[in-house]
């Protein structure tokens, strides 16, 4: 019985390990769907403005965007850049 035990605490430890991954995949996958989202939409604007957004506010504005990025800023050069203080994940 002790060995069983034994046996299903290492099987635990595992999973939980593995777990870890897949949160850290899942994030990374979020971050670069984040920054195309947003590229996206600065060409979006390019397109209809002649001219890129100068920040996520004005894609929000004109619906190129559902709401502003936690992760990413941009310019009216059209660059999307990570930003510098956020404590997050995404650079």
């Amino acid at each position: 019985m002790l060995v069983v035990i034994a046996i299903l605490g290492i099987l635990a430890a595992v999973v939980v390990f593995a777990v870890g991954g897949v949160n850290n995949t899942s994030q990374n996958s979020a971050c670069a769907a984040d920054r195309t989202a947003m590229q996206n939409a600065q060409e979006a604007y390019y397109g209809q403005n002649h001219a890129y957004a100068t920040n996520g506010a004005a894609l929000v504005a004109a619906n190129f965007l559902r709401s502003d990025s936690q992760w990413y800023q941009t310019d009216s050069s059209g660059a999307v850049t990570p930003i510098a203080n956020n404590s997050g994940h995404c650079t």
